[in-house]
C-alpha cells in the first residue's frame, strides 16, 4: 500500500486529462457513440480511483491483505476496462478500430466486480 496512493493520484490526474481531452479534441473526431465508449472509460476509471483512495484510508485502520487485493483488482479493471474502451474509440477515429479488444472489456468488468467483493470483505473486519 506504500505506493497506492500516488499511483492512485496518477490515475486521478489522468482521468482529468482524458476527461478534457474527449470533451475538446476528440468531440468532433468520434461519432457520438464511441464519445460515449470514451466516456464510460473516463467514468469507470474515476470511480475506481476514488475507490482505491477510500482503500488506503480504510488500510490505516484495518491492515487487512482484502483491502490490498481489492486495490489490485481495481487497477487491474482501470487497465483492463477502461484502456480497452479507450483504444477502440480512439482506432476508430481511422476507421481502423480494434475491435479484438472489445472481449478485453468484460474483463476489466470483472476485475471491478471482484475488487468490490474484496473490499466488502475487507471492510467487514472494520466493524
Amino acid at each position: 500500500m506504500k505506493n497506492t496512493l500516488s499511483i492512485a493520484s496518477i490515475s486521478g490526474l489522468i482521468c482529468v486529462v482524458l476527461g478534457a481531452f474527449g470533451a475538446h479534441a476528440l468531440k468532433p473526431l468520434l461519432s457520438p457513440h464511441m464519445l460515449t465508449v470514451y466516456e464510460t472509460g473516463v467514468r469507470y476509471q474515476f470511480y475506481h480511483t476514488l475507490a482505491i483512495i477510500l482503500i488506503v484510508v480504510l488500510y490505516q485502520f484495518n491492515k487487512s491483505k482484502k483491502l490490498v487485493i481489492a486495490s489490485y483488482f481495481f487497477f487491474a479493471g482501470i487497465l483492463l476496462f477502461s484502456g480497452s474502451l479507450y483504444l477502440l474509440a480512439l482506432t476508430s477515429i481511422h476507421q481502423n478500430s480494434w475491435t479484438w479488444l472489445g472481449p478485453i472489456t468484460p474483463l476489466g468488468g470483472l476485475c471491478f466486480i471482484i475488487g468490490w467483493v474484496y473490499l466488502f470483505f475487507g471492510a467487514k473486519k472494520l466493524n
